[in-house]
């Protein structure tokens, strides 16, 4: 499930309240170059590019439009317009697994010969990022939005409570989880009705175990990949940390999308919740005094003996833009992609609580609405070795779906850890 990863909470209430635009898309029949955009709040930042472009163009030259598509149905309306002659010129995506089906059928304008030309472009961002617009080691996608890593937060006046620091060590999480445990408070909120927060626990184990020469291996194609040990060993520490209650007993029927784990945390009900860096902007929204006052965050703790490295993120590094192959205006959409690196760009999403995925930014930090959190958030991807993206992206739909079914059976008990690695084996 991608729609609550991709913008704050406010930006997922505003689906609710943005009319959908007319979405023609490009083709041979359209004048116009056509941008489709996820429908959100965050959709301003490109709508300024866009102005700016068609500013730069003169009179003469061919106008961009944005076409905003509603969230709950963007994938399935994109995966029609590819299918047809309205296809838009540029396009929002996910990277990786989102838009391998249609590299592979020739669909999309491969971007190296592009960034090769134009390298100020591709030094543009950090190189973290970039990676996860490739498909095949080829690049297909522009970072177009702000960077999302897991973060891990908690509530600082309950740990206050129980005279606790956050977790620096796999061994001081554990000792946490038996802490709060004894207060009665649960140590992790977990939105197990929304299976894709489960997979986060998962994703951070096995490179933190294994390092992401396991996914990657996965990611490629090899099946097989998932009987590395390191799979194994993470899906048994998994089993171990529910046992232990870490998450709780009623975990299985909390929502994220509904505001349950995230209640539980700023209410003081749990304690810590690892979830995506919008969870900030959620907070600030829901629970303002809470976000500014209390909610504290840290990374993802090392394993014993694990291989991968403790500065690892894993997430989503941004959303991207991609351009249709032999589309009308391609020599214009390839221009375009250079606007999501202008200083005015990066300012608009700045100004708009994101924080950018170029090279350079800590200036202009600043003026995010939070610096700190801003800061923590762009040194984390700045310094990190390698950025995950979320399995469940980074795979095509048709494994990406039944894994995440198959996560969802290990949190619930319903199979083993070898149950689970032979049944993500096999798909």
């Amino acid at each position: 499930m991608t729609t609550p990863r991709v913008g704050t909470a406010a930006a997922l209430a505003a689906l609710t309240l943005l009319t959908a635009t007319a979405c023609s898309g490009g083709g041979a029949a359209s004048e116009d170059m056509h941008v489709w955009m996820y429908q959100d709040t965050l959709v301003v930042v490109q709508e300024g590019a866009v102005e700016r472009f068609n500013e730069d163009q003169g009179a003469d030259g061919t106008t961009a439009v944005i076409d905003q598509v509603p969230g709950d149905n963007y994938v399935e309306r994109l995966r029609t317009a590819m299918g047809s002659a309205q296809k838009p010129d540029v396009f929002f995506n996910w990277g990786a697994g989102s838009i391998a089906p249609y590299a592979e059928q020739g669909l999309l304008e491969p971007l190296d010969d592009h960034l090769a030309q134009n390298p100020e472009l591709a030094e543009a961002f950090l190189p973290s990022v970039l990676e996860s617009g490739k498909v095949d080691g080829v690049q297909y996608g522009i970072p177009l939005r702000g960077t999302q890593p897991v973060v891990l937060f908690y509530n600082r006046a309950v740990f206050d409570e129980v005279g606790a620091e956050p977790p620096q060590t796999w061994d001081d999480l554990l000792s946490l989880v038996d802490e709060f445990t004894e207060a009665d408070v649960t140590p992790f909120a977990l939105a197990g009705a929304d299976p894709w927060t489960e997979q986060m626990w998962l994703q951070y184990l096995v490179d933190r175990i294994g390092g992401p020469e396991v996914f990657a291996r996965i990611a490629g194609g090899d099946s097989e990949g998932w009987r590395d040990p390191a799979v194994l060993q993470a899906a048994e520490t998994v089993a171990d940390l529910v046992d232990r209650g870490a998450f709780g007993d009623s975990y299985a029927s909390v929502s994220y999308t509904e505001g349950g784990a995230s209640t539980l945390l700023s209410e003081g009900r749990a304690a810590m919740h690892l979830m995506g860096s919008w969870e900030y902007s959620t907070h600030l929204d829901q629970a303002p005094e809470f976000a500014e006052n209390d909610l504290g965050y840290v990374t993802f703790p090392p394993l014993p003996d694990g291989a991968g490295d403790p500065a690892n993120i894993v997430g989503n590094p941004t959303n991207y833009f991609s351009v249709t192959a032999e589309g009308p205006h391609l020599e214009h959409a390839l221009e375009f992609l250079a606007y999501t690196a202008q200083d005015e760009y990066v300012a608009d999403m700045v100004a708009n609580g994101e924080v950018p995925t170029t090279t350079g930014a800590e200036d202009v930090l600043a003026d995010s609405p939070d610096p700190e959190f801003a800061v923590f958030q762009y040194e984390l991807v700045r310094d990190a070795p390698h950025f995950q993206l979320s399995w469940d992206q980074a795979l095509t739909p048709e494994i990406a779906t039944p894994m995440v079914t198959e996560i969802e059976a290990l949190f619930n008990g319903q199979s083993t850890p070898e149950e689970f690695v032979d049944a993500v084996a096999a798909l």
